[in-house]
């Protein structure tokens, strides 16, 4: 036919596709006609497409280059070019004829694109950057899914415009791709090409060839996954292939793949059977097609684009019927019904869509005359049948209404999927029609149609396909917008005749005809209500026997239909009426059939079963035989063994150890995730967490009302030590305080919460972190409870308690949800901000581990790992003869609940287990083998330990009444066995404790060294090594963690009927584990045999006989059997299974290298042995003292054909997987033939406690097969199905038209995917908060914690609170200089003492007085020159050693305080106070602020100075303002005489550089509130910085000049300004008549590091005024400055200031009130006394020294308030260490040495970038004794300086003089200097002033100018060359260059 469809894409989509059918089934010769609507839609994606069906070897399919896919397996063809053409262009991207045709240069040309062509982007491999135009046919480009282009080429050249190339060859010439390899389409062209909104072409989706941008080959079909293409290995006729199942085929293969579409729409775009997935079928087609690749699923829409599944290649000559062709090649040929091998199989899980509290009570829209139900309908069918309305109206029912099941589900979904989503609208596709009721219908009816017989419908899957089948049609239509740019009103739609409702039933019935009657279709004239009464008179008569499903559909309506689906399969009835239960429902269901009796009749079914009579019976016969003397050898380990073994000396077992409490590094890592999203939270502008307000941490854990998990949690409290941590609790703390701190949700809840809630509100300061565990459990909301309060207080619990409006508005409360499953919390109202959420890390990024752990978790992930590994055991398995007995129970016994007959089937098969074990060997005919494994070595392994420790089986019944039934029935087996002091059994349930027995309490007590007689184990942690069966009962787990101990996780009894992603999750986190990674494990083979007794286990001849069980005789031939463990006794099976092993290894090497096909199996049963030969997978031990050696003869039905190769003792070796700890067994004949050793020789293994090697490996997990196979099965991307469940009861999906999700999601992906997609439930206690995910709607200080289950989130919590706990303390702490006053000893001892010690404030008289000290006591000045008067005579040894300069860097004390309320605070303190104070106020603007000039004149610096405030418009009430210009005039001062306690009446100046965000600005806590004026004093580079981070300020900027000056210029120009500022506002005030004297002139100058303040208190006890004790307490500097303000007569003194805190204050410094002496940091500056005493500007050091001694020669009077004192933090940047003095020419920093900050006039010195004063200051700091070598260390001879003091360094003492007439100066008549210093002096000092000195002989004289000329004159006009000698050498200058203006000095020596 070759392309003949070229011309024929005008008919009809349906006509073609029926042709094409009929056609097929034509040429086929398979019987059954290929459905047409499989064409349509329903196959899943095929692995290669029918373009590919073919053979491979003619390389076809060349893989796309570097982009993905994987080169082809065959060698690549050479290519050669034909030449081009004489004289044409040859250049890239230009065609032959010379035109551009590359994108950048057309892409706002105007294109003419013929009508059905598309603009198109090929990449040429030689312009990588560049794509080309084409304007190519779209029927031969492929639709979004890879399919349906027509083979073959037509394009034309957009550049010449040369049209009607037909093959892609000669196009690619033309257009010069120059390629070396073959030209295919499929290969260059990339690109569709789109307009944008500009009308400019650009780059759009990829083209979607095939899905190749998702394929990777693989040889091995056990992982294949969507993702995965299977190169074709063969080509053998399809008629070779069986119709049976091949033994170990992957049953699990999946069909979808997923798309390559356009990129934005890559999760929305999986197919839309995509998901469908094949859930353990053993299905024969199936393995078919996976062993031939010949799945060619062609998936045309039905609303546009028309198909092509038409022909096959051209190169393939023509059709065989053996060779698979492209229209039939899906359905190979072979017998067989439809419904049983239908390839494109969905999961077999009920659920998801089914679940909910949708039940028959519903009300049901129903029209016309009611329906009767047949009375016995339920006795002839077995089976409730479930009625699903569909479309328009359902009749109503009467009659016998209990034995049908009516349900709105699939009207829910019909109706979802006729909604458009949000979602999609981004198209512009509004004229979009959604999909219609007929097409709905017909793809529900071949969905039916292809469901397997043990499959279930499934909502989720019908949604899918619809979004499919839509979003097809839809992109159709977008489509049409690529050629022209986007225009208002879209295109009509394309003209597809839509299916009307007058074909329906015939093109259903065609749908049906080939599915064998599975499923049945009913057409009706008049109403639903005919095909109903049709539908159970067919019932009835056993009609429908074969038929699962019945589609009822009446299309007499006028353009709408009526439709329902009852589904009459029994197992599918059964299992979807159970599955619309609710959890409560299900309870009260099962109660009632327990309590009315309905289940004995099962127990006399069981009876009949056993052909020796009831199992009672023979239970009772046995314990009178063995009563009295017991001689089973089981019995003969005696209980006594355990005791006697330490005293006879025989080594006692030493694998037991708990293990300590200590923190790992994910949790640490996770803890300090929490702590830093915590920070986050108080960072955020929001305000909504000011952690700096906190002082410690309190908390509260609400945990579900389990008692075991209750006590669980107490324990970890108690052994982490966090409460010692918090400070809560003191050393011996009982058990009643820590269950303070844990609540359970139970009725007694809420007064503990209260009491809560009550802390919480009294303990402002305290930060309460409110922990909900669990948090998935119980989200009712409050709502619901009120309709059902009475039923159950508990429900809706945590929304009334944690969602209260206290716990909401607490701004010291924070919630941390904790749980495993937080999709309930994860929805479109959510309370939690995305941002809040913490997930647990991955342990490996990149292959990387990232936290070196010696454990590693084992979680559902790796369990699901272990069923596809083909080298270990799987660890998740199903039981397969387990689930045929239930089957059968199930029709046997149709009124009876599912969950009760599998539960007494299990206990049935646990009892005849006990008994087979216990030596009644043919009880092994009623128990299963997976049972009979769990029991022989549950009873077997206490046996081979000395301390008789063993293992743990979880039997999980959720169900209670059933969990006691259970309970009772094993327990009495044991009894009658006499095993009871073998094994316990224990009730685990939820409201009760853990009650064992006496014998195991003393085991227990004896293996943890318990001495307590009252001890009893109260949580299921502390059974570990006790053999027990634990019945664990409740409906959900609530977080119980279970011990290393166990080995088997038996959930066959979990409600498999009922599934969500969270419940099933949940189940299987019961099992997660961890296994230590440390031991090493052992290499090579390792056998463990069973120690099986010959009489108890019986003979090995009827093996053929065993594998038949009751009801499971189909079993027989299916290749999932289990191999059967069984008995051999005698020596020489050794030799039998050295022959098997060797006839294992000549099988096992005809097979090919690598996994066969056959052993791919994921089904458990298919990989090895039930028990013992499990190695490490179970704790069987071999003891050597048993006697004769014993093997394991094991059953392996899969070898071969002929019967007797059931091998007897097909004794394997296990290989050891060191990557998955968990042992490595041949699964079956296919085994590598390195594992089997030839020689059959064992490793035998000593006896060993079974524990030895249980934290190696992870217990074993039963499932039921439902879940087994949902749990294995994935979709189209590869992800488990079950995580494509509906997450969690209480949503629902917000909209059918939701991507899915994808395996490669990360958490945070999977969370913002739920958020989006599902929506809560009105019982939800979210439901309320409908802000549709705006952020307001967040909860500000809520986080949620997500980890898998059992990992470790306690602990990680808990050391978060440990962590907060000392981040709050670090954040209140503060490092504080903690060094005592220097030169103590050198106090001058004067007559004269300030004796009224009990004085508040100074008496001036009195302290006039007092003379001034003139030494430095403040320890930073340490290294400073000491400061000579006439009372001290100082000694050498007086003096500490200098400092090197290195060491001035060194740590100066420091000692960690804790703020009080009254600190001032950094930038990083927000509190709910000083928020407006801050500026920072959400609900204000940032604060406004002006800027102000303020210009002054000062002579001394011979201009005018300019400064600029900064003024925040809530500081203006501080100024006075011009009135018509609003100049600044000045700042307000208010008066001497004002008393007001309301302010601070001095204005503080702090001078900072490079401390914005580390300065502490905030004084609003230090002056607690009050009203006063701070000022910055800021240089102007900084300004912008500082305004940014304190935009509440006052600013004071300095002028540019001092930009590089030091804090001499900033204290200079704040004394003047503030002078300057006094006599404005004394000539102001003047004019409103105060007096001038009454102005307040007093400043604060306040160091930017002052952090806390303190006053002591003096308690005069004794009676003499020397006796007193005192105490040092924090206050507010409010309370400071208001006391010292106060003082009488305060304007006589010049300064005020404190003392400096010291930890080791001595009581003599704070004996006296006041002193004398020198003041720093924190000064109070009389601006009017000081008038004419200036600070230096020039200074960087020392300047508040020379000020003081300025201002005591002045005569004025220095105050120090010794009782009150200041702190000063340690901040490590900024300050004076801003000055940093490098080299002015060299680029890099070398670091410059002091000595060389000086050097000769006119010398070639590298110059520095430092102002001169500094170097200077540097210089003489450290180098000094080079200009005054007499005067080191010669302290009794001090330096001369006058008018000013310089530091010469501590070993070189000065004496201040001043030459200012009248001022105070010391004697100095009777001193004798050592040199004389004379720095800048001015014209008061004159020759006859100098010559009052007596100088040594050999003293030194340095004098500093400005520059060499003024030297010269100060020598002269100084007279000083009369008694000084000088040398032209002597001559220096500090290291600046000219423009820098450096320093002079002279030195000359006395004569």
């Amino acid at each position: 036919m070759g392309n003949s469809y070229a011309g024929q894409l005008k008919t009809t989509r349906f006509e073609e596709v029926l042709h094409n059918s009929i056609e097929a089934s034509l040429r086929s010769n398979n019987l059954v006609p290929r459905p047409i609507f499989s064409q349509l839609y329903l196959e899943a994606e095929q692995h290669l497409s029918s373009l590919e069906a073919g053979s491979r070897a003619d390389n076809e399919e060349e893989e796309e280059e570097g982009e993905g896919g994987l080169e082809s397996n065959s060698p690549l063809n050479p290519y050669q070019m034909p030449p081009p053409p004489e004289g044409c262009c040859t250049t890239d991207g230009f065609c032959q004829a010379g035109k551009d045709l590359r994108l950048v240069s057309l892409s706002s040309e105007h294109i003419d694109v013929p009508a059905g062509f598309l603009l198109v982007g090929a990449k040429s491999p030689s312009l990588p950057d560049h794509l080309l135009v084409c304007a190519v046919d779209k029927r031969f480009l492929p639709d979004d899914n890879g399919h349906n282009a027509l083979l073959g080429f037509s394009g034309n050249c957009v550049g010449c415009g040369k049209k009607g190339f037909c093959y892609f060859t000669e196009f690619s010439n033309h257009i010069n791709l120059k390629l070396t390899t073959q030209p295919k389409k499929q290969k260059h062209l990339k690109y569709y090409l789109v307009r944008n909104a500009h009308g400019t072409l650009t780059k759009g989706p990829l083209i979607c060839w095939k899905g190749s941008e998702f394929r990777s080959r693989q040889a091995s079909a056990s992982t294949c996954s969507s993702s995965l293409f299977q190169p074709l290995e063969n080509s053998v006729p399809l008629a070779t292939f069986p119709s049976e199942p091949v033994p170990g085929a992957n049953p699990t293969m999946v069909l979808g793949a997923q798309l390559a579409g356009p990129a934005p729409d890559h999760l929305s775009l999986t197919a839309a059977m995509g998901s469908a997935v094949f859930n353990g079928k053993d299905s024969p087609k199936h393995h078919q097609l996976v062993k031939n690749n010949l799945v060619t699923l062609p998936r045309p829409s039905a609303l546009g684009i028309l198909p092509n599944s038409g022909p096959p290649k051209k190169r393939h000559k023509g059709w065989s019927p053996e060779s698979p062709s492209a229209t039939d090649g899906c359905y190979p040929q072979g017998g067989g019904s439809r419904a049983k091998y239908e390839t494109a199989s969905m999961s077999c899980m009920p659920q998801v869509g089914l679940v909910g509290p949708a039940s028959a009570t519903f009300s049901v829209v129903a029209s016309g005359e009611p329906v009767s139900v047949p009375d016995n309908l339920l006795k002839i069918c077995k089976a409730k049948p479930v009625i699903f309305k569909g479309h328009g109206n359902f009749p109503y029912l009467c009659g016998n209404l209990n034995d049908v099941v009516v349900s709105p589900l699939l009207y829910t979904c019909y109706q979802n999927s006729q909604s458009i989503s949000r979602a999609y609208e981004q198209y512009g596709a509004s004229a979009i029609q959604p999909i219609s009721e007929e097409m709905q219908l017909l793809l529900t009816v071949y969905y039916l149609v292809q469901l397997a017989a043990d499959q279930v419908p499934l909502m989720e899957d019908l949604e899918q396909i619809f979004m499919r089948s839509w979003r097809e049609s839809h992109l159709t239509e977008i489509r049409q917008y690529q050629q022209t740019p986007p225009q208002p009103f879209p295109p009509a739609a394309s003209t597809v005749a839509p299916v009307t409702s007058a074909q329906l039933p015939w093109l259903a019935g065609l749908a049906a005809s080939s599915c064998n009657d599975s499923v049945h279709i009913i057409e009706c004239t008049y109403s639903l209500a005919e095909g109903l009464s049709e539908m159970f008179r067919l019932l009835i008569e056993g009609k429908l026997a074969k038929t699962n499903y019945v589609v009822i559909i009446c299309a007499c309506r006028n353009s709408a239909i009526d439709s329902c689906i009852a589904v009459t399969g029994k197992y599918q009835a059964r299992i979807l009426s159970e599955s619309l239960l609710t959890p409560a429902e299900y309870q009260k269901e099962v109660n009632y059939e327990l309590v009315t009796g309905k289940v004995d009749s099962l127990g006399t079914f069981f009876s009949t079963l056993c052909p020796e009579g009831d199992i009672d019976i023979l239970l009772d016969k046995f314990y009178q035989e063995n009563q009295g003397h017991i001689t089973s050898s089981l019995a003969a380990s005696s209980v006594t063994k355990p005791a006697s073994l330490d005293v006879s000396g025989v080594p006692a077992c030493t694998s037991y150890a708990l293990e300590p409490h200590r923190v790992r590094p994910f949790q640490l890592a996770v803890a300090q995730k929490l702590l830093s999203h915590v920070c986050s939270i108080a960072d955020s502008s929001t305000q909504n967490l000011d952690l700096g307000s906190f002082e410690k941490v309190d908390f509260l854990i609400c945990i579900p009302p389990s008692e075991v998990t209750y006590q669980q949690t107490l324990f970890h409290v108690w052994h982490s030590g966090v409460l010692l941590e918090l400070g809560l609790e003191k050393e011996h703390m009982t058990k009643q305080r820590v269950e303070q701190y844990v609540l359970k949700l139970d009725a007694e809840a809420q007064t503990k919460f209260k009491t809560f809630l009550q802390n919480s509100f009294q303990n402002p300061h305290t930060l309460f972190v409110l922990i909900h565990d669990h948090a998935h459990w119980d989200l009712v909301s409050s709502a619901v409870h009120n309709l059902y309060s009475q039923s159950d207080p508990s429900v809706g619990l945590v929304d009334r308690l944690l969602n209260c409006r206290e716990v909401k508005e607490a701004p010291n409360i924070v919630t941390l949800h904790v749980t495993s499953f937080p999709y309930a919390l994860q929805t479109q109202h959510t309370l939690i901000s995305p941002y809040n959420e913490i997930h647990w890390p991955a342990t490996y990024n990149n292959g990387v581990d990232l936290y070196h752990e010696n454990k590693k978790y084992f979680g559902l992930s790796e369990f699901i790992e272990s069923t596809l590994s083909g080298h270990s055991l799987p660890l998740l398995r199903y039981d397969s003869s387990f689930e045929a007995m239930v089957t059968a129970l199930g029709k046997r016994f149709p009124r009876l609940h599912s969950a009760v007959i599998r539960t007494f089937v299990l206990v049935q098969h646990y009892a005849a287990a006990m008994m087979a074990v216990s030596g009644l060997s043919q009880m092994k005919n009623y128990t299963s083998v997976e049972t009979l494994e769990i029991t022989q070595n549950l009873i077997n392994s206490s046996k081979q330990c000395p301390c008789g420790h063993g293992l743990m089986v979880l039997l999980r019944v959720p169900c209670s009444p059933l969990a006691a039934v259970a309970y009772e029935r094993l327990s009495h087996v044991r009894e009658r066995l006499a095993l009871e002091e073998h094994f316990e059994i224990i009730l685990g349930n939820p409201n009760s404790g853990i009650t064992v027995g006496k014998h195991f309490v003393k085991q227990l007590k004896m293996w943890q060294k318990i001495d307590d007689a009252e001890w009893r184990p109260q949580t299921y942690l502390e059974l570990e090594g006790l053999p027990c069966i634990l019945i664990f009962s409740g409906m959900d787990p609530h977080g119980e963690s279970l011990p290393r101990s166990l080995r088997y996780c038996d959930l066959r009894l979990i409600n498999s009927s009922c599934l969500v992603r969270t419940a099933l999750e949940q189940e299987l986190g019961l099992a997660a584990y961890f296994v230590s990674n440390e031991v090493p494990l052992e290499k090579g083979t390792v056998n463990e045999a069973s120690e099986s007794d010959a009489e108890k286990l019986s003979s090995t001849d009827n093996e053929d006989e065993e594998l038949v069980m009751e009801g499971s005789t189909s079993e027989k031939k299916s290749p999932m059997k289990r191999e059967r463990s069984c008995s051999h006794d005698s020596a020489s099976s050794a030799l039998s299974s050295k022959a098997s092993s060797s006839a294992l290894c000549g099988e096992s090497s005809a097979h090919t290298e690598g996994p066969s096909q056959g052993e791919q199996a994921r089904s458990p049963q298919a990989c090895g042995p039930s028990e013992e030969v499990t190695a490490i997978g179970d704790k069987q031990r071999l003891r050597v003292s048993q006697g004769p050696q014993s093997v394991i003869s094991r059953h392996s039905p899969g070898l071969g054909a002929q019967p007797d190769s059931c091998l007897k003792t097909s004794q394997r070796s296990v290989q050891v997987s060191v990557a998955s700890s968990s042992s490595q067994l041949s699964s079956s004949s296919g085994s590598s033939s390195s594992t089997v050793p030839t020689s059959g020789t064992f490793v035998l293994q000593t006896s060993q406690c079974s524990m030895t090697k249980a934290c190696r490996q992870p217990p074993v997990v039963f499932l039921p097969k439902l879940v087994y196979d949902m749990v294995t099965s994935t979709d189209s991307s590869g992800l488990p199905k079950a995580a494509s469940l509906l997450p969690t009861h209480s949503v629902m999906w917000a909209s059918s038209f939701r991507p899915l999700l994808s395996k490669m999601m990360t958490s945070t992906e999977q969370s913002l995917y739920y958020r989006q997609w599902t929506v809560p439930r009105p019982s939800h206690m979210d439901y309320s908060n409908r802000s549709e995910g705006r952020m307001d709607s967040f909860h500000p200080r809520r986080l949620l914690l997500s980890g898998p289950p059992q990992i470790g989130k306690t602990g990680a919590y808990l050391q978060f609170l440990s962590i907060l706990s000392r981040m709050l303390i670090r954040l209140t702490e503060v490092d504080v200089y903690d060094e005592e006053e220097i030169n103590i000893n050198l106090k001058e001892e004067s007559d004269w003492h300030y004796l009224q010690l009990s004085d508040p404030w100074p008496d001036l008289e009195l302290f006039k007085k007092m003379p001034f000290d003139y030494i430095i006591h403040d320890p930073k000045y340490e290294d400073a020159s000491l400061i000579c008067s006439h009372h001290q005579s100082i000694k050498n040894e007086d003096r500490g050693v200098a400092r090197k300069p290195e060491d001035l860097y060194v740590r100066c004390q420091t000692a960690r305080m804790r703020l009080s309320k009254y600190a001032a605070y950094n930038t990083y303190h927000h509190c709910e106070q000083c928020h407006q104070y801050m500026g920072f106020h959400p609900r204000y603007q940032l604060y406004e602020s002006t800027l102000h000039a303020f210009a002054f004149s000062y002579s001394m610096l011979g201009e005018e100075i300019q400064l600029h405030f900064i003024i925040p418009k809530s500081k203006e009430h501080h100024f006075v303002f011009s009135q018509p210009g609003g100049q600044l005039e000045s700042m307000r001062l208010p008066l001497v005489t004002d008393k007001s306690h309301e302010y601070i009446k001095s204005p503080t100046f702090t001078p900072t550089t490079g401390r914005h965000e580390h300065g502490l600005f905030n004084l609003y806590h230090a002056m607690d509130g009050a009203s006063h004026l701070h000022v910055l004093v800021v240089k102007e580079y900084e300004m912008a910085i500082y305004k940014k981070y304190w935009p509440n300020h006052i600013m004071l900027v300095l002028p540019s000049i001092f930009n590089s000056a030091g804090v001499g210029a900033a204290h200079f120009l704040i004394k003047e300004l503030s002078y300057h500022n006094l006599e404005l506002e004394r000539n102001r005030q003047e004019e409103l008549g105060i007096k001038p004297q009454d102005i307040w002139p007093f400043i604060v100058i306040s160091d930017d590091s002052c952090v806390m303040w303190n006053m002591v208190d003096v308690d005069y006890a004794g009676e003499r005024s020397r006796e007193f004790s005192w105490s040092e307490r924090n206050v507010s500097l409010k309370h400071i400055m208001q006391h010292i303000e106060a003082s009488p007569n305060i304007t006589h003194y010049a300064l005020i200031g404190m003392r400096k805190w010291s930890s080791k204050t001595r009581s003599s410094e704070v004996h006296e009130p006041f002193s004398r002496c020198h003041v720093h940091d924190f000064i109070i500056l009389n601006v009017d006394l000081t008038q004419n005493v200036q600070y230096n500007q020039n200074r960087f050091m020392c300047d508040d020294v020379d000020f003081n001694l300025r201002v005591h020669s002045a005569g004025l009077l220095l105050c120090r308030f010794n009782r009150f004192s200041m702190m000063k933090k340690q901040i490590a940047v900024g300050g004076h260490r801003s000055f940093h003095i490098t080299s002015k020419v060299s680029d890099n920093p070398v670091a410059i040495v002091p000595a060389q900050y000086i050097c000769a006039p006119d010398s070639k010195h590298t110059f520095l970038a430092a102002p001169a004063q500094l170097l200077l200051e540097k210089f003489l700091q450290y180098h000094s004794h080079r200009f005054f070598p007499l005067s080191l260390k010669n302290y009794n001879h001090p330096v001369l300086s006058v008018d000013c003091y310089l530091n010469l360094g501590s070993q070189i003492s000065v004496c201040y003089v001043s030459s200012r007439p009248h001022s105070l100066n010391i004697s100095s008549s009777d001193l004798m200097f050592s040199g004389l210093l004379l720095y800048l002096c001015d014209s008061f000092v004159g020759a006859s002033f100098l010559k009052k000195f007596h100088f040594l002989k050999g003293a030194t004289l340095c004098v500093i100018c400005q520059d060499r000329n003024s030297l010269r004159q100060t020598v002269v006009r100084l007279e000083l060359e009369d008694e000084w000698q000088f040398r032209l050498r002597d001559e220096f200058q500090t290291a600046n260059a000219k423009e820098d203006r450096p320093l002079f000095f002279l030195t000359g020596r006395h004569i």
